[in-house]
C-alpha cells in the first residue's frame, strides 16, 4: 500500500512508546492518523502536533472501541491501517513466594487489554475495511498489525499472564489473515524484543544497560523508531501477510 494523504490510520496506545513512534512515522509520510489512548493530555497533544485526531479509548471495552472508531472515521474516513500497540506488562508468578496463587483478576486484566483489546480493534477495523473499495491494483483494502512480543516464545519467570496474552496475538494472526484474505485485508504481527519504551523507563540506567547488553547484535535496547520502520515496511510490502516477525536483535530470553 502506498502511503499518503489519501490513507488514514488508527494507532492504539498512540500516546507513548511504540504507538507514538508509529504515529510519527506514518504522519511523516502523509498518512492521516488517529491515536487511541487513555492518556488524554499527551494523546491530544501528539495528535495536534501531527495534524491528526485523538480518541480516549479503553481497548478492553467494546463500547469505548466502537466510539473511538466512530471518532476516527468521522475525522478521516475509513482507516486503511490499524496498528495495535496498547498493552500492559507487570510481573507476577504462578505461585508467589508466600505460596499464594496468581491473582486471577490481574491475569484477566492483562488478557483483556493485550489480547482481547487487540481483537476488538482488529475485528472492527476489518469490518470497515472489508466494506470499503480496494486501494491497490491487487485489491488490497487494508492492513492490520498487532504487537506480540518475544515473551510469546521465550516467556520469563513472572511473565505467565503477559506471555499468554502475547501468545494469543501470535495464535490469531494467521487465521485472521486467512479469514480476510478474500477481501484483500492483510494481517501481521511484530514481536519486539527489549525496547526502550515506558515499560522500561522506570528502571535504573544500569539495569537498562544490562538488558541491552543481553541482545546479541546490536547490543542495546531497541528503539521505538525501529519498530515504526518495521510497521511502515509491512504496510508497504503486499507480500507480508499472516506472519509474526521477531524484531529482537537475535535475543532469546533466559528464564530470568
Amino acid at each position: 500500500m502506498k502511503l499518503g494523504s489519501e490513507i488514514s490510520a488508527v494507532i492504539t496506545g498512540g500516546a507513548s512508546g511504540l504507538g507514538e513512534a508509529v504515529a510519527r512515522e506514518l504522519a511523516a509520510n502523509g498518512v492521516r492518523v488517529c491515536l487511541f489512548d487513555l492518556n488524554t493530555t499527551r494523546g491530544s497533544a501528539i495528535a495536534d502536533e501531527l495534524g491528526g485526531c485523538f480518541a480516549e479509548v479503553d481497548v478492553s471495552d467494546v463500547a469505548s472501541v466502537e466510539a473511538g472508531f466512530a471518532r476516527a472515521r468521522d475525522a478521516h474516513g475509513q482507516e486503511r491501517i490499524l496498528v495495535n500497540c496498547a498493552g500492559i506488562g507487570v510481573a507476577a508468578r504462578t505461585v508467589d513466594r508466600d505460596g499464594a496463587p496468581h491473582d486471577p483478576a490481574f491475569f484477566e486484566r492483562v488478557i483483556k487489554i493485550n489480547l482481547i483489546g487487540s481483537f476488538h480493534c482488529a475485528s472492527r477495523a476489518a469490518a470497515g475495511m472489508v466494506a470499503s473499495e480496494p486501494v491497490t491494483e491487487d485489491g488490497e483494502r487494508g492492513v492490520i498489525i498487532s504487537t506480540a512480543s518475544v515473551a510469546a516464545f521465550d516467556g520469563q519467570i513472572g511473565q505467565v499472564a503477559y506471555s499468554a496474552s502475547k501468545g494469543g496475538i501470535v495464535g490469531m494472526t494467521l487465521p485472521m489473515a486467512r479469514d480476510l484474505a478474500k477481501s484483500g485485508v492483510r494481517v501481521m504481527a511484530i514481536a519486539p524484543g527489549i525496547f526502550a519504551t515506558p515499560m522500561l523507563a522506570g528502571l535504573p540506567d544500569e539495569v537498562q544497560e544490562s538488558l541491552g547488553a543481553q541482545v546479541p547484535f546490536p547490543s542495546r535496547l531497541g528503539r521505538p523508531s525501529e519498530y515504526a520502520a518495521m510497521a511502515r515496511h509491512i504496510v508497504e510490502n503486499p507480500m507480508l501477510n499472516g506472519e509474526v516477525i521477531r524484531l529482537d536483535g537475535a535475543i532469546r530470553m533466559a528464564p530470568k
